[in-house]
């Protein structure tokens, strides 16, 4: 749930003059967004509704041990493929519509090892608590 809350941040920050620098620059997709949440971070209307959304999944998926642990795991194998999709694209080509740039990059390998690793985690402590109320 605190990672659906995360995301649900980000993506109104996103929207946020301040929070997100060059606001008046903010475009909907592309890379010509000259966005910066943070002053980091590459961002347009879509990638902060993409944050929206995740967040909306995360917190609709951790009603359930189950629903949380895949929304982490399977999270976190999205975000690894948008880590080695930003790696390869031209950040100043078409392909690059959601935007990202290398601060994105990094914290999208991050996200992926730190979302699969809690989906992990939190699949043995679900596991622990099973065997210890069966005992």
């Amino acid at each position: 749930m605190v990672v659906g809350v995360v995301f649900l941040l980000v993506g109104i920050g996103g929207f946020i003059p301040g929070v997100t620098t060059n606001y008046d620059q903010l475009s909907f997709a592309g890379h010509h967004s000259s966005a910066l949440l943070l002053g980091l971070f590459a961002v347009s209307i879509l990638h902060n509704l993409v944050h929206l959304l995740f967040g909306v999944a995360g917190l609709a998926m951790a009603r359930t041990a189950r629903g949380a642990r895949t929304f982490l795991i399977g999270g976190g194998v999205i975000y690894l493929v948008l880590w080695l999709y930003g790696l390869v694209i031209d950040h100043d080509s078409a392909a690059n519509f959601v935007p990202v740039n290398t601060a994105d990059n990094w914290l999208h390998l991050v996200l992926g090892i730190g979302m699969i690793g809690l989906g992990v985690a939190t699949g043995g402590l679900a596991a622990t608590r099973h065997t210890s109320r069966g005992a």
